[in-house]
């Protein structure tokens, strides 16, 4: 892993022996490739510290594409992943309160309850979080399978976000399952900006959500995401599979700033924060 962004002495200094001039000298800019251990991944990713006012909730996406902007090859995001992708993948579920998940992308990802990790675990209790983060489902139709280990057997108990007027018999079924029904709209569909405060006073305020495309398009739209970590994967797959965030287009784009840059196997790691 090498850090391309923001480069710092640190970086230079620690730069591989094929970056080192006469006499093992470090090449000044050339950043260090070697694998990062759990604990430096987690201070590259940590949340914002809390300000005077408290820890107000922050919603950061973890999402993959490759070079042609496919999200997924066959529905899926793990064949254009990677061991390093993955690591920061298992990284970030660590750092977060709760995983903020569409419907689709549990069916077809076969998502299961988050575990908790024995690497992360001094560092949650110091942050005062549970051992590990809580699922939370966005759906209308809340047709899920409730039978699924993510709901019957989770750590901690899966979050369903739906509107108030949600299918009665779904609720139930999804409630009798284990999981905590949250209304977060108006209608049957889900308003992201109240499904943020929903969480947040459920105690919940570092958020991740993992897509799917749908799901991360009505975040932008609503202006409620304040983070995107995407992955650049080296590979191109054609065909017609989704972008990262999909739905109708926002008024004007809106640009993010680039907060750093990581490097390894060709795979790219960026994170950029909203203004």
């Amino acid at each position: 892993m090498r850090r391309l962004f923001p480069v710092t002495d640190e970086t230079a200094a620690q730069a591989p022996e094929e970056a080192r001039g006469a006499g093992g000298a470090p090449v000044p800019g050339v950043p260090a490739d070697r694998e990062w251990s759990l604990a430096e991944l987690a201070a590259a990713y940590a949340y914002p510290e809390p300000g005077p006012g408290g820890r107000r909730p922050w919603l950061r996406a973890n999402m993959v594409s490759t070079l042609d902007g496919a999200a997924q090859h066959e529905g899926r995001s793990q064949p254009i992943s990677s061991a390093a992708d993955m690591r920061i993948f298992g990284t970030l579920r660590a750092l977060a309160d709760v995983v903020v998940v569409g419907a689709e992308t549990v069916r077809q990802e076969g998502y299961r309850p988050a575990r908790a990790r024995e690497e992360f675990a001094a560092t949650r209790a110091a942050a005062g979080q549970g051992p590990a983060p809580a699922i939370a489902v966005v759906t209308a139709s809340l047709e899920l399978d409730f039978s699924l280990p993510l709901f019957t057997s989770p750590l901690v108990p899966t979050l369903v976000l739906t509107g108030a007027a949600a299918p009665a018999d779904r609720v139930a079924a999804a409630e009798k399952a284990g999981a905590k029904v949250v209304a977060a709209g108006e209608g049957t569909g889900v308003d992201p900006a109240r499904a943020v405060a929903e969480l947040a006073g459920l105690g919940h305020t570092r958020l991740l959500t993992e897509g799917g495309p749908r799901l991360l398009g009505q975040m932008v739209a609503a202006g409620v995401l304040d983070e995107l970590c995407l992955t650049v994967s080296p590979m191109l797959t054609a065909g017609d599979a989704q972008r990262i965030a999909g739905g109708p287009p926002v008024p004007v784009p809106r640009r993010f700033t680039l907060a750093s840059l990581l490097e390894q196997d060709g795979f790219l790691f960026t994170r950029y924060l909203r203004p």
